[in-house]
């Protein structure tokens, strides 16, 4: 038996693996078209009954080459890349949700993720409940409906740093015939792979760690292939029945456990669209590359840098799950026993006066809407992602108005703690 690839090797081979006489380096499939000979090969492409190239608006070598990598990081089945965070989670959602039906999602996710389900997707007829992730299973039971498709979390939610115990979120999605959603981006498959407690299906905004260089933006959906849906076909028509506008091909019986992704490739990107660039996804194969190396000297500098912060007098408080005595330090050791992520929360007694304050006077950190990439960036996300949200709906999603998102970066962390502590002077 072929001995399986450890995640480092696989961050580096994985994807493209080039002929005789292929370049060694991915190439960027920069074309919008495909040629072929005769017009009955570019028909069967259409019809689904053979796999190629033809538009990239369905498929393009580079983006297939980076998707299959982030898939065998995360142990999936089949992937695809989006061109964006948000378009991922869209996509997984749109995917099995359609008008009148229903999702679970935990109450702690990003805000912008957050707007997504609560206002944009119930334009279009799908419903959400938030819930406490925290909560006991039998409270979070009663969010479910006779019509709930999915259920989301994600692995460490941005920013409130909130560790989702994905094991109970399985258990309650499968009690009630649905799959599990989790977007792993702020933990990366390098610290967390959610398909081994249980989830099904994993999202991730590529744009942070996984490119790791805040060049380009990009979001892949993973399928684990696990989830059984012919098994729950009355609440999956879009699967398990005939698709008419691919001459009623029924994507679990003829794609089997690739057909979550396919239906997702060959109906929703035809129809919205929100596809990567194949440059993007070069430049984010660039990133894959030293994921391994890169994630772990976040999380060692964000552990040092929230080690200074609890020291200090002037700090009110410090989230940090990668920190002993945080409120989810033990489900960070079940999950992601080799290291969380490189953001961390925390809040000045000043409130927000004194966070902005603080941050106008920082040298080496800036203040940007990014998180996650090699350089120490900051943010108030009451005044900036979660801007939308009043005082109550912020506490609901764990973020306290006065935290500052501080997103450590792989500098010499003394020169990092250096900055903080300068501005916090």
């Amino acid at each position: 038996m072929e001995k399986k690839q450890s995640l480092d090797t696989i961050c580096i081979q994985g994807g493209w693996q080039p002929k005789n006489g292929e370049a060694r380096v991915l190439p960027i499939y920069q074309s919008t078209t495909f040629k072929y000979e005769t017009s009955e090969q570019m028909g069967r492409l259409f019809d689904l009954e053979e796999n190629g190239y033809f538009y990239t608006r369905l498929a393009n070598p580079t983006n297939d080459a980076v998707a299959s990598k982030i898939c065998a990081l995360e142990g999936g089945t089949a992937a695809m890349l989006t061109s964006s965070g948000q378009a991922a989670n869209m996509y997984a959602v749109l995917n099995i949700c359609s008008e009148g039906d229903h999702i679970v999602s935990a109450a702690t996710i990003y805000g912008g993720t957050s707007n997504l389900f609560t206002v944009t997707l119930k334009r279009f007829g799908i419903q959400c409940t938030l819930v406490d992730p925290d909560a006991p299973e039998e409270e979070i039971e009663k969010a479910f409906q006779p019509n709930t498709k999915a259920v989301f979390g994600e692995s460490i939610a941005n920013p409130a740093l909130v560790v989702l115990d994905i094991e109970k979120f399985a258990r309650l999605a499968h009690r009630h015939g649905v799959p599990l959603i989790v977007d792993n981006t702020f933990a990366t498959p390098i610290n967390c792979r959610p398909f081994e407690w249980g989830a099904d299906i994993v999202t991730h905004s590529t744009t942070k760690y996984m490119d790791g260089h805040a060049m380009s933006v990009g979001g892949c959906v993973v399928d684990s292939g696990n989830f059984d849906w012919d098994a729950h076909g009355d609440k999956f028509p879009g699967l398990t029945t005939p698709d008419e506008s691919y001459h009623g091909v029924v994507y679990t019986k003829k794609f089997g456990k690739a057909a979550y992704i396919t239906k997702a490739t060959a109906q929703l990107m035809r129809d919205m669209g929100s596809i990567q660039s194949p440059q993007n996804a070069f430049l984010l194969n660039v990133g894959l590359e030293t994921l391994h190396l890169r994630v772990p000297r976040h999380c060692e500098n964000a552990k040092r840098v929230a080690e200074y912060l609890k020291g200090r007098e002037d700090v009110a408080w410090v989230k940090y799950p990668g920190l002993e005595g945080d409120k989810y330090y033990e489900l960070a050791q079940k999950y992601m026993p080799k290291g969380t992520c490189g953001v961390i929360s925390f809040g000045l007694k000043g409130g927000r006066a004194a966070a902005a304050a603080f941050m106008d006077r920082l040298k080496l950190a800036a203040i940007v809407t990014h998180v996650a990439d090699a350089r120490t960036s900051v943010l108030h996300p009451a005044s900036h992602t979660h801007r939308q949200l009043n005082d109550e709906q912020l506490v609901e999603a764990g973020v306290d108005p006065s935290m500052i998102r501080f997103s450590v970066g792989i500098e010499d962390a003394a020169d990092i703690i250096a900055d903080l502590e300068q501005a916090l002077d």
